[in-house]
């Protein structure tokens, strides 16, 4: 067995393990990087963020047709299939791994394909699907192996209509019904995407309201457009069963009702990728989730291993993974770093939803006189250009200073939208204030011009 020495040995390729990998190579470490899979991107690239968002893309596209006026002279409404829709998105997770894997190459960090095993706590050994093995011995760990779709024993995931978030993706057919079991992102993303391709679907919620860490407004508008586009969504639900037969799925819930459906999706929980790890060879331990903990510096119990991204829990976006995984290893190299905590919510339903900040609830929950200034889509002159007219933006500032406390927005470009409100946010000072948006002149017509509409808007309510 071969033994090799590293400064940084980093066990994940997604954002986390990549951001760290490249940061400490470009600061003259000797770095490796591990990945399972045979191609590098992790999950991010292959089963979650980058595959499901292109697949929204090219759904967004097909309902745009469908409803455009002027496209009814070619001819009828088109029905697209979702492995051709899917076909179409796969293009981009090509191109995602070509890049990634030059990053690598051009970085001159070794690459090593098979699963990583800590022999002790400077040693990993990695198997690969050949039963070779590679000793790698490291002065510093990075942890950076994600998560994957939680599965209840009692759900046989062999069935050929019960899908997982990541088994979803090699769907061989449409379904004309849906059961999704999960109202988070994930479950409302999909129900977005399947409800695009004219499939009926039930999203059954396990409380009382979707996205509860959302602003209660675009809470609602996210359940009217759901429904709008013929999402059933049933609230306050268990399951009590999920069988599958020949015709399809029935799901059976504790209040008694049953549904049946062509195709079941769970997208409820994810669980740490710690299990083939052998963390109990370090004396490390993940909890029932699979997650491990760290402290404000991304440092495991053992002062020399650290871990970043979805492997540690919240928040379990690609966008913060990157952060952390670069700022844990600016730790390790005693470089400049920061505890990511404030990171923008990005949820790619149709539409889009992002926001930054406290939500009005939280506000008036810690008795902060806040004020809100809204501007709805419909009234700006781009969207009404674009046809993307469903939407608002809501700036939420401070009755007395006008500092900017959050930005809630929800429509077409929400995420982009989003970004201009937040590099005011983070203004130090008297930088942070509501009259940036009067006393800035903005391009016309823009999504932007959003900003100077709410700004005024919430203006004529202060006295």
């Amino acid at each position: 067995m071969a033994v090799h020495n590293y400064d940084v040995v980093v066990i994940g390729t997604g954002p986390a393990g990549e951001s760290a990998a490249i940061n400490a190579a470009k600061h003259g470490m000797r770095v490796a990087i591990i990945e399972k899979q045979a191609q590098v991107g992790g999950n991010c690239t292959h089963w979650g963020t980058i595959p499901s968002k292109a697949l929204r893309h090219q759904v967004k596209q097909i309902m745009a047709f469908n409803t455009n006026r002027m496209f009814r002279d070619i001819g009828e409404p088109r029905w697209f299939s979702f492995p051709k829709v899917m076909e179409r998105s796969r293009g981009t997770v090509d191109k995602q791994v070509e890049m990634r894997t030059t990053f690598y190459a051009r970085n001159r960090i070794d690459l090593f394909h098979g699963v990583a095993r800590f022999k002790d706590e400077h040693t990993v050994v990695v198997r690969d699907r050949q039963e070779g093995m590679e000793e790698l011995v490291a002065k510093k760990i990075v942890i950076a192996t994600g998560s994957r779709p939680y599965r209840p024993a009692d759900i046989n995931f062999r069935h050929p209509r019960i899908y997982c978030s990541d088994t979803i993706l090699s769907l061989s057919h449409t379904p004309r019904t849906l059961v999704i079991f999960g109202a988070g992102v994930i479950g409302c993303e999909y129900a977005s995407i399947f409800s695009g391709l004219g499939v009926k679907v039930d999203l059954i919620n396990n409380r009382d309201s979707l996205l509860s860490f959302l602003d209660d407004e675009i809470s609602d508008a996210l359940s009217y457009h759901l429904r709008k586009h013929g999402v059933l969504i049933r609230h306050n639900e268990e399951y009590e069963s999920v069988e599958g037969d020949e015709a399809g799925v029935v799901v059976r819930l504790k209040s008694g009702k049953k549904i049946r459906a062509d195709a079941f999706l769970w997208a409820n929980g994810r669980t740490g990728n710690t299990d083939s790890l052998g963390l109990e060879n370090i004396g490390l331990e993940a909890n029932g989730r699979g997650q491990l903990s760290v402290d404000e510096h991304y440092r495991t119990s053992i002062p020399h291993i650290y871990a970043a991204g979805d492997v540690i829990g919240w928040p379990s976006l690609a966008s913060a993974a990157y952060d952390q995984g670069l700022n844990s290893c600016n730790e390790l190299l005693e470089k400049e770093y920061r505890f990511v905590s404030d990171v923008p919510t990005g949820i790619y339903t149709i539409p889009e939803i992002s926001s930054f900040g406290p939500n009005e609830r939280e506000l008036t929950e810690a008795k902060v006189p806040y004020e809100v200034g809204k501007a709805f889509f419909k009234d700006t002159a781009r969207a009404q250009i674009t046809g993307d007219t469903v939407g608002m933006l809501k700036i939420l500032f401070h009755q007395d200073t006008l500092e900017i406390l959050g930005i809630h927005c929800f429509g077409d470009q929400a995420s982009e939208i989003l970004h201009i409100g937040m590099a005011i946010m983070q203004q130090e000072g008297k930088a942070n204030t509501l009259k940036y948006f009067v006393n800035t002149t903005f391009n016309y017509p823009t999504m932007a011009e959003a900003y100077r509409v709410a700004a005024q808007n919430g203006l004529n309510r202060v006295f």
